[in-house]
């Protein structure tokens, strides 16, 4: 068997609207709520599962989706019509424009609470 990536949790101090950002960009749906957390079900047998977190700062992260090529367009679009300045590079240093690493595309964005999200249409290739 191999080991798989299940689920991780994702602090929010709105879960809902958090769930339902990232949800809408990539054109999925956020789920039920389940105790805690509200997931997003990334179609892989993975979740995001947003939890909420008032009581402290939330400590941004990083977390990259590989996104079938016939997407891309349609979630920059997304971004788009939200007003949601996107990147060709993780530092945030090139507006509105997109990255053709590894011979696809990719931008990151970051979600309401500034967790730097990534999207891209090829892996990364590791030596």
């Amino acid at each position: 068997m191999n080991i798989q990536l299940n689920h991780t949790a994702v602090y929010a101090s709105d879960r809902q609207r958090s769930a339902a950002f990232l949800a809408t960009v990539l054109g999925l749906e956020a789920g039920a709520p389940f105790g805690p957390f509200l997931p997003v079900d990334l179609g892989n047998g993975v979740t995001l599962d947003y939890y909420e977190k008032r009581d402290e700062p939330i400590q941004p992260q990083h977390y990259a989706f590989l996104v079938p090529e016939e997407w891309f367009d349609g979630m920059i679009a997304r971004l788009e019509a939200a007003g949601v300045t996107y990147y060709a590079d993780p530092h945030h240093t090139e507006p509105g424009k997109v990255n053709d690493l590894f011979g696809g595309r990719g931008a990151y964005f970051e979600d309401p609470d500034g967790h730097n999200m990534e999207i891209m249409t090829r892996p990364y290739v590791r030596p």
